[in-house]
């Protein structure tokens, strides 16, 4: 009797294309579900069957309530090596082994680049406009070479980020609770006094942060005041670090010159969620680890993860 196995929010249907799977067939049947399952009632219902579950990032939680409702639980694999929503402390209590993958850090510092561009060069606009009849040329860009970049964060995508900002000739700061001048320093950019003199001195703004207690809400209105009225704000690392209700109010009141975001505090965003229309946003359905490469990364080592834990051996163990 083969294990049955849950791949979820496989919205592109590629989690069976991105990697082999034939490792673990002979012992396991491979579920994918597209369609993403928003209430723990849902969950419950699509996964009371499954032994295994492979989920993709921290977009599904799993709390307590959810293992004490899966009893045929055994394993759970998250792609990446760092997830904030699982409760380690009840998986273990029910059982379930948790493993992880490998994540890389180029995909989201390439999105946020493609994002920055995208609003300083007004893509979005210009390229609608040329493709249904629009005018000719309505925006006018800003300028990157110059201009100040400031960097809430300083990890691993942070500094690759400064590095991308530093070729194209940006002066480069960067701020955060834990960073030192000497890491500031290893990476080649200015360390800011303080949170408030880095927003209120750069023209692009980019958030690059875990999210934590401390992080949560980091930016609200009066932050998001200090903005110039011809900044940008850039967020690929978490929504909730930045207050959503004040975004989504200096957007409708422009006080700065616009926002790009790839997370959101519900995802999938829904249809009738108020950052679908807000203006001054440039919005992507959280694409910043959405990557062929990234993908055989997550899927392989999720196949890995599962055959060794079959093998008794697991491999990759978080909690």
């Amino acid at each position: 009797m083969k294990l049955r196995c849950a791949v979820l929010d496989d919205f592109q249907g590629a989690a069976l294309r991105s990697a082999d799977w034939t490792p673990v067939l002979d012992r396991v049947e491979v579920v994918s579900f597209s369609e993403h399952f928003g209430t723990e009632d849902e969950l419950v219902a699509a996964l009371a069957d499954m032994d295994l579950v492979v989920t993709l990032r921290e977009r599904v939680p799993f709390p307590a309530s959810l293992f004490a409702r899966l009893p045929k639980l055994k394993l759970l694999v998250a792609s990446g090596m760092r997830n904030s929503v699982i409760d380690y402390a009840a998986a273990e209590r029910h059982g379930v082994t948790v493993c992880g993958t490998a994540s890389s850090q180029t995909p989201p510092t390439e999105l946020t680049w493609a994002l920055i561009l995208g609003l300083a060069r007004g893509l979005v606009v210009e390229n609608t406009a040329l493709r249904t009849g629009g005018p000719w040329q309505s925006t006018v860009g800003a300028d990157l070479h110059g201009r100040r970049l400031g960097l809430l964060g300083l990890g691993k995508i942070g500094s690759r980020v400064a590095r991308i900002g530093q070729a194209f000739g940006m002066e480069v700061t960067a701020w955060s609770q834990n960073l030192t001048r000497e890491r500031a320093d290893e990476v080649g950019v200015a360390l800011a006094g303080s949170k408030e003199e880095l927003l209120a001195s750069s023209d692009v703004v980019s958030v690059h942060l875990a999210l934590s207690d401390r992080t949560r809400g980091l930016l609200g209105a009066g932050e998001l005041a200090l903005l110039k009225p011809t900044a940008y704000l850039v967020n690929t690392s978490r929504a909730a670090i930045v207050d959503q209700d004040a975004l989504l109010d200096a957007l409708r009141r422009g006080s700065f010159a616009g926002a790009a975001v790839d997370v959101f505090d519900i995802e999938p965003l829904p249809a009738d969620h108020p950052l679908r229309t807000a203006p001054r946003l440039l919005a992507t359905p959280h694409l910043g680890y959405v990557t062929r490469d990234n993908y055989r990364r997550y899927y392989g080592e999720a196949v890995e993860d599962i055959q060794a834990f079959l093998d008794g051996s697991p491999v990759r163990r978080l909690g």
